[in-house]
């Protein structure tokens, strides 16, 4: 009899750690987040161009909070996270599991085995940050998500062009009952059209839908690898914004990035 081949799935992960949320509708709410590697988008204004491609290893916080990084090799077998995970979870303290990357949806096969599992250990939510242009990986999860924080891109601002993903990625999460939201970068450079376009696709599925315009956190020099910099938008041009979106969707918040002010992860 010949035994049966069983691969363990594993995943090219960046860092797992313990933060505050510093986005969207979970900021402030402490977190285990699972970074993965690798993305398929080139947006201007990232700031986290290192998980674009995998590093041949990942750190892993050993106490939650506490920086402590172990380094470990890449890939990453799904036992072995779970482990990890299971490390973080001290009672009490975490709200969510936040998926992020990099382009989590990337991992779409290891996630449909990885997540069941860890919600049954941890009895955590968990929390999807995505580009939003990959319907099809995220249907094969969304059994498995409680919250999505889909980033809508706009082309004058992140270099990005996926309208019709981003119409067709929401309309999934809301047929899904996932408590959904919409996260806009946005910059000086920002074209107005572009985001009552914006406003237009999001109330098609919903206007209840809520929506986070992020102005840009400015990167160092030493970061940027677009010729032109991202500025920061002026206060006058965020009011008008905002103004103009809730023309199409009732609530609109702004919020910067909480967590780089409060020097976290």
């Amino acid at each position: 009899m010949i035994a049966k081949n069983t691969v363990t799935p594993t995943a090219r992960l960046i860092e797992v750690f313990s933060a505050i949320q510093g986005e969207g509708l979970n900021v402030g709410t402490r977190q285990i987040f699972i970074r993965f590697a690798l993305c398929d988008l080139r947006c201007h204004f990232c700031d986290s161009a290192h998980t674009w491609s995998a590093p041949t290893t990942c750190r892993i916080e050993r106490s939650p909070g506490l920086r402590d990084f172990e380094i470990h090799s890449n890939p990453v077998p799904l036992p072995i996270l779970l482990e990890w995970v299971e490390q973080q979870n001290l009672p009490c303290l975490h709200d969510s599991i936040s998926l992020t990357g990099g382009e989590p949806l990337l991992h779409a096969s290891f996630l449909t085995q990885f997540l069941p599992q860890v919600r049954a250990i941890t009895g955590l939510p968990i929390y999807l940050e995505t580009g939003g242009h990959r319907p099809e990986q995220l249907a094969m999860i969304i059994p498995y998500l409680d919250s999505v924080g889909m980033d809508l891109k706009l082309p004058s601002v992140s270099g990005e062009s996926h309208w019709q993903e981003h119409s067709k990625f929401l309309q999934l999460c809301y047929d899904s009952y996932l408590n959904v939201f919409v996260k806009i970068i946005v910059s000086q450079n920002t074209d107005p059209a572009e985001l009552e376009r914006s406003a237009l696709l999001v109330a098609e599925v919903s206007p209840d839908i809520s929506v986070f315009l992020q102005p840009v956190t400015p990167l160092a020099v030493s970061e940027q690898f677009s010729p032109v910099p991202v500025l920061a938008p002026s206060s006058d041009q965020v009011l008008t914004w905002q103004a103009l979106m809730k023309g199409f969707v009732k609530h609109v918040r702004v919020i910067p990035q909480t967590h780089k002010m409060l020097n976290q992860l």
